[in-house]
């Protein structure tokens, strides 16, 4: 950053040594310095003392007038240009009498003659002053703009790709989560136990674990389905977390008409599921109760997933599992319309979600 400000620095000082030379040129022509047979020494002499009131006045200018500029800009138009116009002629004036006091110590200016030097000059420097000075006011408070908001995009750019690399990350993390080594080894144990004594219900579990596998693993997939799709998600992992479990893996789903075809994010309510069978029924003899529910109410649509566990601390969420996944999600998917509420105490956790009610476009 500090090499771009001593470039941008350069570059200024640039311009404003280009703005005083053009200003000490005009000077020269309009007191008749460049017309036809003037003396070369004296178009040279004449040209350094328009130089010494050019840069001077400039230096000043370029110092000064930056700061005015960005104090006064978001002021009304009017209110702007008369504070600009007011600050300049002030500058001129300053700029314009330092420089006569420079040429008066050096002998330039005769004895006695320093006041009639000072008037004669003034009326000139004022007024290319206020031209020169106003203009290079304007350009680089535009500039300054312009920079400002080439690196605010140049930012927002970055920002925009951390966010990608982030939610990729997230996506990745996401998709280990979903399936979990110790859940797929007991799940072919289990179909491994059923093969001799229930061969249909080895072979109905491998299609449920083939079901969850596609969902959980299809990248190309997109990242909303319907209701009824991911319920039959959850259903498909609650059967087979049951043969492990029997009895102690208790559930029910209460889904209201019409709430089927509402899309919400893909594994969403298996993360929640999973979260109950895993901190509600497996640490537990008497295993849990878990119940998914769904209510639709003002074009939204709730989905909770409650258990009668030993609860948890719902302020405790490790980043880039489970409920944080999912709330990061919700935020991606749906910015600021859609809601994550995690209630706990023991005896009782839930989690539910609020979606705009939103069904697939035919």
């Amino acid at each position: 950053m500090s090499q771009v400000r001593r470039h941008r620095g350069r570059r200024y000082w640039l311009r404003i040594l280009l703005a005083n030379f053009v200003g000490a040129l005009a000077v020269v022509g309009i007191n008749g310095g460049l017309a036809p047979g003037i003396p070369a020494a004296a178009l040279v002499r004449s040209f350094v003392v328009a130089m010494i009131y050019a840069n001077v006045i400039g230096t000043l200018a370029a110092v000064t007038m930056p700061r005015v500029a960005g104090r006064c800009w978001e002021t009304p138009t009017r209110q702007r240009w008369a504070i600009l116009l007011t600050a300049m002629a002030v500058i001129s004036i300053a700029g314009t009498f330092t420089a006569n006091v420079l040429l008066y110590a050096v002998g330039y200016i005769p004895r006695g003659l320093f006041g009639e030097w000072l008037w004669g000059s003034l009326s000139i420097a004022f007024v290319i002053s206020l031209i020169i000075g106003i203009a290079i006011t304007g350009y680089e408070s535009l500039r300054g703009q312009l920079d400002d908001a080439i690196i605010a995009l140049r930012t927002k750019e970055r920002d925009e790709a951390e966010a990608r690399r982030l939610a990729a990350e997230a996506q990745l993390a996401s998709i280990e989560s979903r399936v979990q080594p110790h859940f797929l080894f007991n799940t072919l144990n289990s179909i491994a136990a059923l093969v001799h004594d229930d061969p249909a219900g080895a072979e109905r579990m491998t299609g449920q674990l083939a079901s969850l596998l596609r969902s959980a693993l299809d990248s190309t997939a997109t990242p909303l389905v319907t209701l009824d799709d991911e319920l039959r998600v959850v259903r498909a992992y609650l059967d087979i977390e049951r043969v492990r479990f029997g009895d102690r893996l208790r559930y029910s789903v209460d889904l209201p008409d019409g709430a089927g075809q509402t899309l919400v994010p893909r594994m969403a309510l298996q993360t929640l599921v999973e979260n109950s069978v895993k901190f509600a029924v497996s640490p537990r003899r008497e295993g849990a109760t878990i119940v998914v529910r769904a209510q639709k109410a003002d074009g939204r649509l709730a989905i909770s997933v409650d258990d009668d566990g030993p609860g948890f601390d719902p302020q405790l969420r490790p980043a880039g599992h489970g409920l944080d996944l999912l709330a990061g999600r919700l935020a991606m998917l749906f910015s600021d319309r859609a809601s994550m509420r995690v209630e706990s105490r023991p005896g009782y956790s839930g989690v539910t979600i609020e979606l705009p009610d939103e069904r697939l476009r035919a």
